[in-house]
């Protein structure tokens, strides 16, 4: 059976995740207010992140910078594209 949650980024009750993404307690707080919607948007978003500021996912300050913006994202608010992002033309 499908799991329902209330996702705090979507605004909706929608389909939860299978699992959480990590361990700990940032995994679990995902896994129980975060939708499968809104985590592959955060996944597609983390990777143009990664891409636009040629982050090294093994560096800690790069990962820093991802769970920065991670939160922000999924539930602060205030989350910008990065400086020189130019969407792709059709």
């Amino acid at each position: 059976m499908t799991r329902m949650i209330k996702c705090v980024k979507l605004g909706i009750e929608a389909e939860g995740l299978d699992s959480p993404p990590f361990p700990g307690v940032n995994g679990q707080r995902i896994f129980d207010h975060v939708s499968k919607q809104a985590w592959k948007d955060w996944l597609a978003m983390q990777t143009m992140i990664i891409n636009e500021q040629r982050l090294s996912s093994f560096d800690p300050a790069a990962k820093k910078i991802l769970e920065t913006e991670r939160e922000k994202f999924l539930f602060a608010g205030g989350f910008e594209l990065p400086e020189g992002y130019v969407p792709k033309k059709d």
